[in-house]
C-alpha cells in the first residue's frame, strides 16, 4: 500500500491541522484522520483534531474558505502519520550513494 497522502492544512482559526487528503473541490477539501500539530518543549506533538465524530465515518469536508493554506508536511511527520493510520508498512530511511 501506497504512503497516505499527507497535508498540513492551516485553518482561520489558526489550527494547523495534519490530515488525510481524502478529496478536493473548487469550494471544499474533505481529509480525515485529522490531527492538531501542538508545540511542545522538544518540538511539535499531535492531538486529535475532532474529538468526537463518528470512527466509523471519520471524513470532515471543511469550506475552503476557512483554509488559509494546504502544503506538504516534512517527511518525517509523514512518516509518523502513516506509522499511526497507514498500513503499518514502514518505508526505509532513504540512503545516499556516496561513490
Amino acid at each position: 500500500k501506497e504512503m497516505i497522502d499527507v497535508k498540513l492544512f492551516r485553518i482561520t482559526t489558526g489550527e494547523e491541522v495534519v490530515a488525510e487528503l481524502v478529496s478536493e473541490t473548487d469550494d471544499t477539501v474533505t481529509v480525515k484522520n485529522g490531527l492538531v500539530v501542538l508545540p511542545t518543549n522538544t518540538g511539535v506533538g499531535f492531538a486529535p483534531w475532532a474529538t468526537v465524530i463518528d470512527q466509523e465515518n471519520p471524513e470532515i469536508t471543511v469550506s475552503k474558505r476557512h483554509v488559509v493554506y494546504i502544503v506538504p508536511v516534512q517527511e518525517d511527520v509523514a512518516k509518523r502519520y502513516n506509522e499511526m493510520f497507514g498500513s503499518k508498512l514502514i518505508t526505509p530511511d532513504k540512503k545516499k550513494l556516496i561513490v
